[in-house]
């Protein structure tokens, strides 16, 4: 990626600090700027012990600390809305607002984004090769949340507004967007209850930045309502469903993304990988732990007779783990393939390790079932939308409370198994076709969880209940497959929310800009 000389080098003129008599400015309490400041070279030490090894090391440190930045994007005189900075942690919330940075490009702005995680950098990077190249899109590390950082890197980009995605917000940052009478806007957000809990320990600075905000764009009334407990006005507070319905699809994307006639040729792509007649199942999103549940679960599939030639597809959330998720396949004694390495899937093929990046959804297409993971740990779940889309059913544990309402209207048509969820709605048979699903026994079930104590990081009883449902789909494909097409219909019915986010973006920046001409 080019870089300008410094951030201070470009010729666009500096932004105007004085604040807005339209809009009072609530400045950040004094006792978060001095904590920022004594852990700003701390924070600087970690990322040098987490990132010094890597090939772009300079770069983001650079970024993250106001040295050196990309040229902004070009500017088209006869489109050109201006610039806007979208912040997208990590790769969740990078593939959740993609389609929404889309319509934005589409409609005539450029944009800025920003990650923390360098795995969310990789996605960013990779998922806007095109716009980037073409200068329609800047990408870096997000700025320390420093004063003097923040205001080296808006002199830079210049923006008209800011979009936040979901949850991470920083006040200071809050604070100088405010104080620049640029429109800070908090699209598709979401406040659990373990993270509304956490704000409140810092209550005058959750306040702050509640009321720093210009918008806040909800995905439910439950979020929008700790919104206003921790400072946020009704007026400030829109609620309109949840990004993570919108198909993230793209050029770049894999091929089942990229030819959408793909979602209803599940059998031409399950061909091509030479899986036609086989039961397959995909344990997607993985982290450590769910490869282990995954793996003990495929080995019970294969002890039945019914279910002797499934195949299980794992793709592990973050390339980092690769190698050792290959080598936990190797110690269970199933044949693996690993795509990597370009080995196909042959008959003996019990496990294939897809551990390459860009083609989830191929994954998601020529499976009969999706576990999506992030589940059956405390991570939060990962989006079941995707295997939705394409008409795959889904199962997931327990831990989901960043996607909770869109797996519970996934659940109330069947598309999606979680145990213990009370809006699960199975889907009624067709077929005269029955399971052979095993019934765990009680001491069976207390044995696994006693295992589960010394040998597994995940939710063993999840596990037990999930198998039972996969086992149950695997058996009954034509079942499997109504779940899917239920899924497939609500995710086209909940489109809406991306028109919806989009038009509430503009309105703001409309407001403000009103604002100001006055």
């Amino acid at each position: 990626m080019p870089s300008s000389n410094t951030p201070s080098d470009h010729s666009a003129n500096p932004i105007d600090p004085v604040s807005s008599p339209n809009r009072a400015v609530h400045e950040t309490p004094l006792y978060y700027q001095s904590l920022i400041g004594l852990l700003k070279p701390l924070y600087r030490l970690q990322v040098w012990r987490r990132s010094h090894k890597n090939d772009n090391y300079q770069q983001e440190i650079d970024q993250r600390f106001g040295k050196q930045y990309p040229p902004r994007p070009v500017v088209d005189a006869d489109s050109d809305k201006g610039v806007i900075w979208c912040h997208a942690v990590s790769l969740g919330e990078t593939n959740t607002v993609a389609p929404l940075l889309d319509m934005l490009l589409a409609n005539g702005y450029q944009i800025w984004l920003t990650n923390t995680t360098q795995t969310g950098f990789a996605r960013g990077a990779s998922r806007f090769a095109e716009q980037i190249a073409q200068s329609q899109m800047s990408h870096s590390y997000v700025p320390v949340d420093s004063p003097a950082v923040i205001e080296t890197f808006l002199t830079h980009v210049q923006p008209i507004a800011a979009l936040f995605v979901e949850t991470e917000l920083w006040a200071n940052i809050l604070t100088k967007l405010s104080q620049h009478r640029i429109p800070s806007i908090l699209v598709n957000g979401r406040l659990s209850a373990s993270s509304f809990q956490s704000y409140q320990k810092i209550g005058a600075v959750s306040a702050s930045m509640m009321k720093n905000l210009s918008l806040i764009i909800a995905q439910d009334s439950d979020s929008a309502k700790r919104f206003r407990q921790l400072g946020a006005s009704s007026a400030q507070i829109r609620v309109a469903g949840s990004l993570k319905w919108v198909i993230n699809a793209s050029k770049t994307d894999d091929k089942a993304v990229a030819d959408n006639s793909i979602y209803n040729k599940k059998a031409d792509l399950r061909a091509e990988f030479g899986i036609a007649d086989r039961p397959v199942w995909v344990a997607a999103s993985t982290h450590d732990g769910e490869e282990a549940a995954a793996l003990s679960l495929q080995q019970q599939l294969l002890s039945q007779v019914t279910l002797a030639d499934t195949l299980l597809v794992i793709v592990p959330r973050h390339p980092e783990r690769f190698d050792a998720v290959a080598d936990l396949i190797q110690k269970t004694g199933l044949n693996m393939a690993r795509r990597s390495d370009g080995e196909a899937i042959d008959a003996d093929t019990q496990v294939y390790l897809a551990d390459s990046m860009g083609e989830m959804m191929t994954w998601y297409t020529l499976a009969n079932v999706a576990f999506v993971g992030g589940s059956l740990v405390d991570i939060g779940g990962h989006n079941p939308v995707e295997p939705a889309s394409v008409a795959t059913p889904v199962l997931m544990g327990g831990y989901t409370q960043s996607c909770q309402s869109v797996i519970d209207k996934l659940a109330s048509v069947g598309a999606v198994y979680q145990p213990s969820n009370d809006f699960y709605c199975p889907i009624e048979s067709n077929s005269s076709s029955s399971s052979d699903a095993q019934i765990f026994s009680d001491d069976q079930l207390k044995a696994n969880k006693k295992s589960s104590r010394k040998k597994t990081a995940y939710n063993y009883e999840d596990a037990v209940s999930i198998y039972t449902q996969l086992e149950t789909w695997l058996c009954n494909l034509p079942l499997a497959a109504q779940a899917g097409q239920a899924g497939e219909q609500m995710t086209i019915q909940q489109q809406a929310v991306l028109t919806r986010q989009f038009t509430m973006i503009e309105d703001a920046i409309e407001m403000s800009s009103n604002q100001d001409s006055l």
